[in-house]
């Protein structure tokens, strides 16, 4: 297979915005996929520079202070300017941040988020019509101030030059997939490979909080419909058995998860199924039929064309992913 062409000629200059209190795990774990880049391509395929709204030191949520390079208007032009966020963001953002953002916008300058630096693209105006995440615990509140932004609840999300990831190890997954994008998957391979990281997450996988947390704790019945499909996988239940299970209408039901997962109850049942295949595919040594029954689904045809659907692939081929 051919790899793609890189959209920017090397070095790819990437810039780390550090907000006051930032996730120190995930600013390291982006920066260690670039460095590890550079290693296996063995050359200087990426450079990056460690910056602050005044290029005044920043202090960590662990209480770790780096060496800066300076601030965004002393290190030249940058090719993706990523905010790093973390604890308490919104008290740590100001007009000045939101007025620098909004310039490199301007200056068509793709731009992206560690953890809670999403609200930061959020609050500057710079998410309106794209995808995308935040750290879990951060949803609820997202999506109270910005009801009309496109939140997911992925890992992470690209969506055209817009880059944001929930936090964690999830920076990892945001960066592999963009070197991916730039230099190709073997590139991407190879780090994966050192960094004993047994596989690549796409946007597809979902980060896997507790449901309160994602819908608030007001809302039991539908926390209550979300536990029952998830026990019942294998023998998928009836809306309706759902629905009187947990002492509500199916309408009722389907407004529920319309509301405040943002998709119809079938829907979400499904990608439920889906998410537990994957696992056993990715886990096991099932065959795709035993995984195919094991989550309820009649026929291995129509679980192929379900899957393929939705992770873009067949079974078939996670499986040779793994092996």
């Amino acid at each position: 297979m051919t790899e793609p062409a890189p959209l920017i000629q090397p070095p790819v200059h990437i810039g780390f915005l550090l907000v006051p209190g930032y996730t120190l795990s995930a600013f390291a774990n982006a920066v260690a996929v670039l460095r590890m880049a550079n290693r296996q391509s063995g050359q200087e395929l990426y450079r990056w520079s460690v910056l602050s709204l005044d290029g005044e030191p920043i202090i960590s949520s662990a209480n770790i202070e780096l060496v800066l390079d300076g601030s965004p208007d002393t290190v030249g032009p940058m090719d993706i300017m990523l905010v790093c966020g973390g604890y308490d963001i919104e008290k740590r953002v100001s007009p000045a941040l939101f007025e620098l953002l909004r310039e490199m916008a301007s200056k068509e300058v793709p731009l992206g988020a560690l953890c809670t630096g999403t609200y930061a693209l959020a609050a500057a105006g710079l998410l309106d019509g794209y995808r995308c995440t935040i750290h879990w615990e951060n949803l609820p509140s997202l999506r109270e101030q910005f009801p009309r932004l496109l939140i997911s609840s992925s890992l992470f999300v690209i969506d055209r030059n817009r880059y944001t990831c929930s936090g964690g190890i999830s920076s990892i997954d945001l960066m592999l997939n963009l070197v991916s994008r730039i230099h190709g998957h073997k590139l991407v391979q190879d780090i994966s490979e050192q960094f004993t990281c047994e596989r690549v997450r796409t946007e597809k996988d979902a980060q896997r909080a507790p449901l309160q947390y994602l819908i608030g704790a007001s809302q039991p019945k539908l926390v209550d419909a979300v536990a029952m499909m998830e026990a019942n996988i294998e023998e998928p239940l009836s809306l309706d058995d759902v629905a009187s299970y947990v002492g509500i209408s199916r309408r009722q039901l389907e407004r529920l998860f319309d509301k405040y997962l943002h998709c119809a109850p079938s829907r979400y049942y499904l990608e439920l199924r889906l998410y537990r295949a994957r696992l056993l595919l990715l886990q096991t040594n099932m065959s795709v039929v035993e995984v195919a029954v094991s989550c309820g689904f009649s026929t291995a045809p129509h679980f192929s064309k379900c899957y393929s659907e939705f992770y873009g692939k067949p079974p078939r081929d996670e499986r040779l992913v793994r092996q």
